[in-house]
């Protein structure tokens, strides 16, 4: 099961510069994700809702700011997707277009 915040308001992460994801989220070659890139803010979140070991991991890396304005734009597998529409409902594309 994946990590979920109680809160959204608990995702604190950067909202801007580059970022290097720890070992036990990000396992491959070393890599910085550049905020800026749409490509990198997408690959970094998709990362860390996967892999997340912990909700510090969630708040040190998520942004409350970025995180609904691209939720639909993440490649997630259905059972996180659907974990965490179902804790936060504002996440689902219908309340998103709303």
């Amino acid at each position: 099961m994946c990590q979920l915040p109680e809160s959204l308001d608990e995702l604190v992460g950067t909202t801007s510069g580059t970022v290097t994801l720890p070992r036990h989220i990000d396992w491959g070659p070393h890599y910085e994700y550049d905020l800026a890139d749409e490509a990198d803010l997408f690959l970094m979140y998709e990362r860390v809702i996967r892999e997340a070991q912990s909700t510090a991991d969630l708040s040190a890396y998520l942004s409350t700011d970025l995180l609904p304005r691209h939720w639909t734009g993440l490649f997630l597998p259905t059972p996180a997707r659907a974990a965490w529409q179902a804790r936060f409902p504002e996440l689902a594309p219908a309340a998103a277009a709303a």
